[in-house]
């Protein structure tokens, strides 16, 4: 069994809808075990994330970055990244703007920056965009064309489920295929760990 923590902040309610298809996403693949926290229940006790195989991170996009309640949990695990406690976890990326761009590349960077930074392992997004398959734009998966992590887009002051088809469909896509590369590092470690 893998546990997978998806660890998110969300004002409005967006990111959090966003990071509940995310887990059920990931809960597709079998022997996965997904908890869904919030940035603000960790940045007290950050050793809880030990606990887990994996981490799906989501924040928003503030001002082109991290809201400041991620970035205080993410200050808040200085001392797992003095011991390195997180190193060769699995881990990614996504984030929420009102915008198509928004300048969420910047948000995903600094989520994979600070991944690096504890030595953990960044998985992307491989989801081809479905437009170039004739999939209608707000129905086909991936159709913001991110690699580094999964994009998503609710329109300004809109109700936290107001997102497009295509963005929900991304989602769960984005979680399961984080699911299933987890599973398959581990697999990859143990053969490594049986090999003379």
């Amino acid at each position: 069994m893998k546990k997978i923590a998806v660890i998110y902040h969300s004002a409005h309610g967006h990111t959090q809808h966003i990071a509940h298809h995310v887990a059920e996403g990931a809960r597709m693949v079998s022997d996965t075990e997904v908890h869904i926290l919030t940035a603000e229940e960790l940045t007290s006790i950050p050793e809880g994330m030990l606990q887990f195989d994996g981490f799906l991170l989501g924040s928003p996009t503030y001002m082109g970055g991290v809201s400041g309640t991620f970035k205080i949990f993410m200050d808040a695990t200085g001392g797992l990244w003095r011991s390195q406690q997180l190193k060769g976890k699995l881990a990614s990326g996504f984030t929420v703007s009102s915008l198509p761009a928004g300048d969420k590349q910047t948000t995903l960077i600094s989520l994979f920056t600070f991944c690096m930074q504890h030595g953990m392992l960044w998985a992307g997004n491989p989801v081809i965009p479905e437009q170039h398959r004739g999939v209608p734009y707000e129905e086909a998966a991936n159709r913001l064309g991110s690699w580094s992590g999964l994009m998503a887009q609710a329109g300004h002051s809109a109700s936290a489920d107001s997102f497009v088809p295509g963005d929900i469909k991304t989602a769960r896509l984005f979680g399961k295929n984080f699911a299933e590369t987890l599973h398959r590092v581990s697999a990859a470690d143990r053969c490594l760990e049986v090999m003379p």
